[in-house]
């Protein structure tokens, strides 16, 4: 490096120099062969072992993630008319792929958006934030003051950014939990923990306060209006339903009866106060069950009642670790729910664990149709939505995977 840059410096090894040349933003403690004096949570450059400059990104000594590249652009300054122009160029690319669908979308996905470890979603007025890195821990109020100032020269009505850091995530940057509105200078801090939003014409209330992750899952919309298409006339099973949004979008698209099940009384709970204000309350059964118990017997007892069965599950996996546990559950769903099917039944599956590849998931599918005896006719491959944008350099950002078979 010829110029003289403000940063401390961080030396990695070739292996680490490789994965960044190829496009990864993360170096691991393991892989840092010398570091000059830091501070958690600031700018260092990332050096290649002859002492090119990589990158630069916000480092911590307490995450196994040592190292979180934001640019490898030697010309970047890091002030807030860089951070500014992120921002912009996140709504920008929401604006395009979205189609004006923008009252329901996630704004920032981490690493895709280049904010690593920072979550945002709106919902209607309310933008939920999840912050899971120390560096952007200590940026966040000048990001969320750009962000809500951006949004409303759009046209955009935000009434407050509220914070989900409930996550045991944060424990590993050394981040305490918390939950709450951050203040933003001249708005009231909203008094309601819950907002109401339309997706594919169905409107919900989220819990953006208690409801899982960010209050609601947003990446399955246009898997949900995929699967209604389809519902017309049919009887429908709807696993992990959680708040109802497949169970509601069957109904509300024509399916015949819908039954749904989940295992939280909570989730049900929410699902069926969505169904009133749907006006969908009489489409739809809702049930607190375990999937893994009821499967089989409706597959022994109910045989050929549902002809569309939609499996939603949450994450099996959260590690390498428990990949293998993780695909005998997957398996075990899905061939429960094929046995269930007549011949001519569609079959809606997913895997929202980045552990559980494409391939391992295709596998395990595979595995579970030869022994339910049946074939499967593929319907479509889909993915998450746009606004969950996939780095085909950064694994990490996919993680949806979702089919749609018919049962042959």
């Amino acid at each position: 490096m010829k110029q003289t840059r403000p940063y401390p410096r961080v030396t990695v090894t070739r292996k680490a120099e490789r994965s960044i040349v190829a496009g990864h933003p993360w170096v691991y403690g393991t892989e840092l062969t010398g570091a000059g004096p830091y501070e958690n949570g600031g700018l260092v450059d990332v050096l290649s072992p002859r002492g090119s400059y990589l990158g630069t990104g916000f480092i911590n000594d307490r995450s196994k993630i040592r190292v979180r590249l934001i640019s490898r652009n030697a010309n970047d300054r890091f002030d807030e008319a860089f951070y500014e122009r992120r921002l912009r160029y996140a709504w920008e690319y929401r604006k395009a792929v979205m189609g004006g669908d923008l009252s329901c979308c996630r704004v920032i996905f981490g690493e895709a958006d280049q904010f690593p470890g920072l979550t945002v979603d709106r919902f209607s007025n309310i933008l939920v934030a999840q912050t899971l890195s120390l560096g952007i821990e200590k940026i966040k109020p000048m990001l969320f003051r750009l962000l809500h100032r951006i949004l409303a020269e759009d046209g955009q009505k935000i009434d407050g950014i509220y914070e989900r850091n409930d996550s045991a995530i944060r424990g590993l940057e050394g981040l305490e939990q918390n939950k709450g509105f951050f203040p933003l200078e001249g708005l009231p801090v909203p008094q309601e923990t819950k907002t109401r939003i339309t997706e594919n014409g169905i409107d919900y209330l989220v819990d953006f306060e208690n409801g899982q992750k960010t209050g609601f899952f947003l990446d399955q919309k246009y898997n949900r209006r995929a699967v209604a298409r389809l519902c017309r006339g049919r009887r429908v099973l709807d696993c992990f339903t959680d708040t109802g949004s497949f169970a509601l979008n069957a109904a509300k698209n024509g399916a015949e009866r819908v039954r749904a099940v989940d295992i939280s009384e909570t989730a049900v709970g929410a699902a069926k106060a969505n169904a009133r204000l749907n006006g969908l309350q009489d489409r739809v059964d809702f049930e607190a069950a375990n999937v893994f118990d009821l499967l089989p017997r409706l597959a022994e007892q109910a045989a050929g009642e549902y002809d569309l069965v939609i499996l939603d599950p949450p994450a099996f996996t959260k590690s390498r670790r428990t990949v293998s546990g993780a695909e005998r559950g997957y398996k075990e769903i899905n061939y429960r729910a094929m046995k269930l099917l007549p011949r001519g039944g569609y079959l809606a599956t997913c895997s929202c664990s980045h552990f559980m590849t494409e391939e391992l998931f295709r596998r395990v599918l595979r595995s579970a149709a030869a022994d339910a005896q049946v074939s499967l006719r593929q319907v479509e491959a889909r993915r998450q939505a746009p606004d969950h944008p996939i780095l085909w350099n950064v694994p990490e950002t996919d993680y949806l995977k979702f089919y749609i078979f018919q049962v042959v």
